[in-house]
């Protein structure tokens, strides 16, 4: 069965542009981007692209930037397919020619692999580092030294929650860091967006979503889907509930490269 992926804005005959997100959006990730110190003159910037709402939000976000930003950077993007029946991100290779960014796409069979290689873990947690790993690789080989991932606002809190509720550690996703092998930067220009910008985005933009519905995923218990439920009820008590979390979360956030 092949993902469904919801239809495109209609085509005209020449190549599709860049759009331009919304304003909160754009400031949302500009103030990251600044307060981080995330993209430098000369960057190289490989983006995870999984196809959903978040990073091709975060696509174009960059793009835009990118044309009107006083620094100069490069961008390009990478699909880590894990062979799920499920996703079928090969809408996305026209997609990004369309746009004129150079595109990766890897394709490994991570869930088998789990099934075989997997200690105390759970498929999730295996199945994102072993991503990780391809990223860092396919940067390496061609010269990236920047990883933009697209968690937001609305990630983190739900990180840093379950730590402390499952876990017993204050700990979530960092904004700007260096990774272990010290050649690649990880950077998250939407620490300070929210999901519903890039749902909105997205949906308004009519950006061609693809759904990754990943069985392992379904069949294990849903903490992190229980901890955003959590948070959404309490949000609609407490407004200011998450401006608070970024708050209490900044000193885990911030942690600059070299």
């Amino acid at each position: 069965m092949n993902a469904v992926v919801a239809p495109a804005a209609p085509q005209t005959d020449s190549p599709a542009g860049p759009i331009k997100p919304s304003r909160s959006l754009l400031t949302a990730a500009g103030r990251a981007i600044g307060d981080y110190k995330m993209i430098r003159d000369g960057d190289r910037v490989l983006l995870g692209l999984s196809g959903g709402k978040d990073s091709l939000s975060l696509l174009h976000t960059l793009l835009y930037l990118q044309k009107r930003a006083p620094i100069k950077f490069e961008l390009a993007a990478c699909t880590v397919d894990p062979q799920s029946p499920d996703f079928d991100p090969s809408p996305l290779k026209p997609y990004l020619e369309q746009l004129g960014v150079r595109y990766f796409y890897e394709s490994q069979p991570i869930l088998e692999e789990a099934k075989a290689k997997m200690q105390g873990d759970s498929f999730c947690a295996y199945c994102s580092r072993m991503r990780r790993g391809i990223l860092y690789r396919i940067a390496r080989e061609n010269g990236y030294t920047v990883l933009a991932l697209a968690q937001h606002l609305d990630d983190l809190a739900e990180t840093f929650m379950m730590s402390a509720f499952f876990g017993g550690k204050l700990r979530t996703m960092q904004a700007h860091y260096l990774n272990d092998a010290g050649d690649v930067r990880v950077i998250r220009p939407f620490v300070y967006a929210r999901e519903r910008q890039t749902r909105d985005f997205a949906r308004n933009a009519g950006l061609p979503v693809i759904s990754e519905n990943c069985p392992a995923c379904f069949s294990m218990p849903m903490q992190r889907y229980q901890m955003k439920q959590l948070l959404e009820q309490q949000e609609k008590e407490h407004p200011q509930l998450f401006a608070n979390l970024l708050t209490a979360m900044r000193p885990l956030m911030d942690r600059h490269p070299e």
